[in-house]
């Protein structure tokens, strides 16, 4: 997964600060917008959030019973009367996920859900790139199906896992996800979601903006809840199909942790667009503590590609993705989508 070193370092705020200043003279240099260096946030309607007062996860599903009659059921709410604000978040304990699926009885196979009691406005694909992350993608079903139960949308969680121990590619999974789920559905929004972050208040909604690609986890617990650096598109992303599309997806040469994050950043102005971020109070977000992973080591090469991104991003993205699918599976919590990237051409790569 795409991770920045700790803040609590002071040379790692510096190093930063450097790189973001360095990347912002370069895409000036080549004469982008003189609005590259600015975003908009999203109206905060809910103000100022009391993040010490939190509910359980789980709270006021019980009183959700499904409608007598789906096709004459009204639409649901512009916004949803089940939602409770800040949430309470612990990684203590470790549900299982035959406990997970008992407590969402209505997710249907797949990870699929549809409201019961009413008819969705909106229909969102969270897209989550994994391997060997089991013990993170359980906390992340157990908190993500009610909180976006409570939204009251249509939505399923497709996990794209990269086989084998070869260098992982972040990127590439998240432009696997993308044309696998399409062929499901005509989705509204592509949620593009970190296996290890979790949501703290379930007003921060999974939706997209409808003109800008959407910045969602912008105060991260890991970041002191404030952004690292100004143009940070990590963590959670959302954006519509036709911007996704309209920047070609994700770069498929981003080999092992860093870069691809900044490079989409680049492509979405280079694009003619910009980003538009869920305001600080909302977008709280806790991380799962995790070691880096073996074989997500550090991409040596990520700084040098990134400010080549103005001459790359028309060629390499969506348009030229190749992957080996092994498998598609429907759990009962998320569909499965197995893929083979095969070595990275970078580096000699041992296969299993």
């Amino acid at each position: 997964m795409s991770r920045l070193c700790s803040p609590n370092r002071p040379y790692t705020l510096l190093l930063l600060a450097i790189l973001q200043l360095a990347f912002v003279l370069f895409l000036y240099r080549r004469s982008l917008s003189g609005s590259f260096a600015s975003f908009l946030y999203e109206d905060d309607r809910g103000g100022r959030w009391d993040y010490s007062k939190t509910h359980d996860v789980y709270t006021n599903l019980s009183s959700v019973t499904p409608s007598p009659d789906r096709d004459t059921a009204a639409k649901c709410p512009a916004e949803s009367p089940l939602l409770v604000g800040p949430l309470t978040i612990s990684f203590q304990k470790i549900p299982v996920m035959s406990k997970i699926a008992r407590k969402n009885p209505y997710v249907q196979a797949g990870g699929r859900y549809t409201p019961p009691q009413c008819k969705a406005q909106y229909k969102t694909a969270i897209l989550v790139p994994h391997r060997n992350r089991e013990l993170h993608l359980r906390h992340l079903l157990y908190y993500l199906h009610p909180f976006l139960q409570r939204q009251q949308l249509q939505y399923a969680i497709y996990v794209i896992h990269q086989t084998g121990n070869r260098t992982f590619n972040r990127a590439k999974l998240l432009n696997v996800g993308v044309r696998e789920a399409l062929k499901d559905e005509d989705w509204d929004c592509l949620f593009l979601h970190d296996v290890d972050l979790i949501p703290e208040n379930d007003h921060n909604q999974y939706v997209c903006n409808e003109r800008y690609p959407k910045h969602v986890s912008s105060a991260m617990n890991k970041f002191k809840y404030r952004l690292p650096y100004r143009m940070y598109f990590g963590g959670v992303s959302a954006l519509t199909p036709d911007q996704y599309l309209r920047i070609n997806g994700f770069p498929n040469t981003y080999w092992g942790w860093g870069g691809e994050d900044d490079d989409i950043s680049a492509r979405i102005y280079l694009a003619g667009m910009k980003i538009i971020r869920t305001p600080l109070s909302l977008g709280h977000y806790k991380m799962i503590t995790h070691n880096m992973d073996v074989g997500n080591e550090k991409n040596e090469k990520r700084f040098d590609m990134v400010v080549k991104v103005s001459k790359s991003w028309r060629s390499d993205g969506m348009n030229s993705i190749d992957y080996n699918l092994l498998q598609r599976e429907e759990f009962p919590l998320y569909t499965n989508i197995t893929v083979d990237f095969g070595n990275n051409p970078n580096v000699q790569e041992k296969v299993n």
